[in-house]
């Protein structure tokens, strides 16, 4: 086990108001500041989810994107400002997060993530989070993550609905991945993007905040987990709802385990 880091006394300050919480206290506050945590896209949920994290403290925070920032960002992807237009997404992320936590060291991956380097990628990290736009992506962060045993935040979001869960399959009985909810990813074309159908930019905030709640909940192992649970929120509702996932034994990722 990696001894954890001795904090400063600004640290002790910064992060008070988590310190004081009995479920995570100095030791917890520590296990955030040793954590290394990859974020799936600088988009409309990474963007929050990634600001809250490095808040947090979280030792070691990745981004991977190959997009730059365009005008249309703006409504929704919070961390990137009207400057950052034309800059890759990666470096105006890097660029907010030091500015809220310069203690944060953050890794920019300024590419796509593929089968030839998602493996490479994800290992370096401790827990994952999904925040891409398209199936494939999806499939393949919850395929590389089962096999190298990478817990998973992974949420979704369109129009006035998000949804959010939990994958750590590898954890056995009880568990199940993204497959398990959905084995096969419908084509491209049967489900509209953002870009058209379109989507709340506070939608993102909403939803990307709840990512950020949950890793440092799966980092601390405090609370209920969403492993097993899919919640979904209807902004024009203002309402949440819970659905429960079973692991499927015919899952073609995870259904030996």
């Amino acid at each position: 086990m990696t001894a954890l880091p001795d904090m400063t006394e600004l640290q002790i300050r910064r992060y008070a108001r988590h310190i004081v919480l009995a479920e995570i206290g100095g030791i917890g506050q520590a296990r955030l500041i040793a954590a290394k945590v990859l974020v799936i896209g600088a988009g409309g949920l990474g963007a929050p989810l990634l600001q809250y994290l490095a808040a947090a403290g979280i030792g070691t925070l990745g981004v991977i994107d190959d997009d730059t920032v365009d005008l249309s960002n703006l409504q929704r992807q919070v961390i990137h400002r009207t400057a950052d237009i034309g800059t890759t997404k990666v470096e105006s992320a890097r660029r907010t997060l030091l500015e809220i936590n310069p203690e944060v060291t953050v890794r920019a991956h300024g590419e796509r993530l593929t089968a030839a380097n998602a493996g490479e990628i994800v290992a370096g990290y401790d827990i994952v989070a999904d925040g891409s736009d398209n199936f494939a992506t999806r499939y393949l962060v919850n395929d590389t993550c089962y096999r190298l045993k990478k817990t998973l935040v992974s949420a979704a979001i369109l129009r006035f609905d998000g949804q959010i869960s939990t994958y750590k399959a590898f954890h056995g009985a009880g568990h199940p991945c993204l497959r398990c909810l959905f084995p096969e990813a419908p084509s491209e074309d049967a489900v509209p993007s953002c870009a058209q159908a379109g989507v709340l930019g506070a939608l993102a905030g909403t939803l990307g905040s709840m990512q950020a709640t949950e890793v440092v909940k799966e980092i601390l192992n405090v609370g209920r987990s969403l492993s097993g649970r899919l919640v979904m929120y209807d902004a024009l509702a203002g309402s949440f709802d819970e659905m429960a996932v079973a692991k499927r034994p015919d899952c073609p990722t995870c259904g030996a385990a």
